[in-house]
């Protein structure tokens, strides 16, 4: 194992030069050997420059990383079953060219941000490179806060993927059996059943993550074609190209299309958030530095157009809006299915395949949200940070993080039972929590950009685009930022309303609350582990 840093107080960041860790590759060639567990002399250097213990398991290879961001995404998945907000504003015009202009946006931060993880590939993602890369006078602060925005995000990720699977698995349900009249207390039994075998997964079965990942990797292309050809084939053509791909509408009464189409825009960033996740896997992950960044640009890529060629085709063979939007099922891809396919089975298959490929969702979203809470823990970001920090032996697990992760999702689903109001209300925290922590870190590391300082060496770079494309990133995910707070209408009722604002607002009133009561003397940012020198 790399040795224990001792902790040098004040900033560091790029000082580091690629000389300075190299000279420490002879001892580390000594102090552990080559196995897949501990990495490659690669990942030994970063962490050591890093000032962080190898105590997890290096499992992953770039394809089961590739796997595993590709399925936490599913980007084509999440086209089909978070369109309503774009179909309501923006009609199928609106959806399919906010789609385009959010895939370059979001391509762009993805590009910056596999920059930052070239040069620090570890688990803590956005906090550390913020605690690196930013001024020393906000070092401290932006990172603390940008810890909580990120583990709070994932966290709430954790029931809401559970509970768009529980959706579907109910509209299955309905369609087959149109007596059946779904309570809430259903929805959340679904849930909690499927928290808790993504779960035992992820902690009983975790040496098999990669291999799993893998072969969800090939269910998600398979199933991309499975759902994909019925709809060519047999879908009906109501519409011709130019009436889809121009056809715009203010189904949300904004006064203005264009407004409404950008209101809209919710419907892709869902399918798009969540680039990091694999950045919080990085130390289970053999040649991080490298793969991770192969990894998010790949997964950008790939789903980007598989994305884009399965939201094209729904809107093709969608038909009237509104008949689809007023569907029993309460989801509107299950009806264009059946209108398409015109039987209950196939339809029942086609939706199964998304239905395991969303379980496979919560397993990897699992996996990121207890790793991302470890590593704040570990720099004593959160309170009973002991607690959370600890990895288990045998299992080289971060089990008690991912108990919270599971208890904490199990108590969110419970709200539902009394009201799916309060319910929406918390799990709408993860879309501005992450896109204003990808914002905050982008942003230190164009300002260390302006000002010529030097970066970190790294094994992808951005070269002298990498200011035009950080500055845009941060322009892309400010505007990103405020359209993720508009309701679907301008004068919303109680149960349709974003309450994102809320949610968000008072998470960073308390962590700011909690950093200046307690959390200023215990935190102290990874830039203070930071080895400067051989």
């Amino acid at each position: 194992m790399a040795e224990k840093a001792e902790k040098t107080p004040g900033p560091s960041s790029a000082e580091s030069t690629s000389a300075e860790v190299t000279s420490r590759d002879s001892e580390l060639e000594d102090e552990v050997t080559n196995s897949p567990e501990i990495g490659s002399k690669l990942d030994r250097r970063d962490m050591w420059r890093m000032g962080k213990n190898q105590e997890l398991r290096r499992n992953f290879r770039f394809l089961s990383i590739f796997g595993f961001t590709m399925v936490l995404m599913s980007t084509w998945e999440a086209q089909l079953n978070s369109n309503i907000f774009g179909l309501i504003n923006g009609g199928t015009g609106g959806l399919i060219w906010m789609y385009i202009g959010t895939f370059l946006g979001f391509f762009c931060v993805v590009l910056s941000m596999a920059e930052m993880s070239s040069m620090a590939p570890t688990t803590g993602g956005q906090y550390h490179w913020v605690s690196e890369f930013s001024p020393p006078s906000a070092q401290k602060f932006l990172s603390y806060l940008v810890g909580w925005l990120c583990v709070l995000g994932w966290q709430v990720g954790n029931v809401a993927i559970a509970f768009l699977t529980s959706q579907q698995i109910q509209g299955l349900i309905i369609l087959n059996n149109p007596s059946y009249t779904p309570q809430r207390w259903h929805l959340t039994l679904l849930v909690i059943a499927i928290e808790t075998l993504c779960q035992a997964f992820n902690t009983f079965l975790y040496r098999h993550l990669p291999l799993v990942e893998t072969i969800a990797l090939i269910l998600h292309f398979a199933g991309f074609f499975a759902v994909l050809i019925p709809l060519w084939v047999l879908g009906p053509r109501t519409s011709s190209a130019r009436d889809v791909f121009f056809t715009f509408t203010d189904g949300g009464g904004w006064g203005n299309t264009g407004l409404s189409c950008l209101v809209g825009i919710l419907s892709p960033i869902f399918s798009l958030l969540g680039p990091d996740s694999a950045t919080h896997m990085a130390e289970e992950l053999r040649d991080a530095s490298k793969s991770l960044p192969r990894a998010m640009i790949a997964t950008a890529l790939v789903n980007g157009a598989l994305g884009f060629v399965m939201i094209v085709t729904f809107c093709m063979v969608l038909g009237d809006v509104e008949s689809v939007l007023a569907t029993p099922t309460t989801q509107p891809f299950i009806q264009v299915f059946y209108n398409a396919v015109g039987n209950k089975a196939g339809v029942t298959v086609m939706t199964s395949i998304m239905v395991v490929l969303a379980a496979c969702g919560v397993v990897n979203n699992i996996a990121t949200s207890s790793r991302q809470l470890w590593a704040f823990a570990r720099d004593r970001g959160v309170p009973f940070s002991g607690w959370f920090a600890v990895v288990h032996p045998r299992l080289g697990l971060p089990v008690n993080a991912l108990v919270f992760s599971y208890g904490l999702a199990v108590l969110l689903s419970l709200i539902n039972i009394g009201s799916n109001i309060a319910f929406n209300i918390l799990t709408s925290l993860g879309v501005g929590a992450l896109i204003s922590s990808y914002a905050i870190s982008v942003s230190c590391i164009a300002f260390k950009r302006i000002r010529g300082e030097t970066l970190l060496p790294a094994s992808f770079s951005l070269g002298r685009v990498g200011l035009f494309l950080n500055v845009f990133s941060v322009l892309f995910l400010t505007f990103t930022f405020i359209m993720s707070f508009f309701p679907p209408v301008p004068q919303p009722a109680v149960d349709i309303m974003n309450w994102n604002i809320l949610v968000y607002g008072v998470v960073v009133v308390f962590s700011v609350g909690y950093y200046f009561l307690r959390g200023r003397y215990q935190y102290a940012g990874p830039v203070t582990y930071i080895r400067k020198s051989a």
